[in-house]
């Protein structure tokens, strides 16, 4: 058994999309996700200050809709695919429901930041954001 304390996230902003039922979402943001607002904290301005419409940048978030419970599954939903190790697919249902999401940067106007490619739901916590980096630009 692995002893670890308990770790406490922050949410540094929250979702804002015409997306509500997480059934009708879709699986991955380039499948068809409406343009989405990334309404970020006051408190997180001095954050996102050299960020860039234009770019790209991964966000996580918290599926706060995912049951944590399950360990397998069918990768897409699809009862035709065998059942896999929910760790070796991208299901929201997983112990610790982070999300995992490429988003395109469209604007910025204070802390609200329109994205597109972003299939999370309307309210989802985001727990952080981070630049994509290019192995060609280091």
């Amino acid at each position: 058994m692995i002893a670890a304390p308990d770790y406490h996230l922050r949410p540094v902003g929250v979702v804002e999309s015409r997306l509500t039922d997480r059934r009708a979402a879709p699986l991955q943001g380039d499948e068809g996700a409406p343009e989405a607002t990334l309404v970020m904290r006051d408190a997180m301005n001095e954050g996102i200050r050299d960020l860039k419409p234009g770019t790209d940048v991964i966000v996580l978030t918290w599926l706060h809709q995912a049951d944590r419970e399950v360990l397998s599954t069918r990768p897409r939903s699809d009862p035709n695919n065998p059942i896999h190790g929910v760790f070796s697919t991208r299901s929201p249902d997983r112990p610790n429901p982070i999300g995992l999401h490429r988003v395109h940067l469209l604007e910025i106007d204070g802390n609200r930041i329109r994205v597109r490619d972003l299939e999370a739901i309307d309210g989802t916590p985001v727990i952080d954001i981070k630049p994509v980096i290019d192995p060609r630009e280091r």
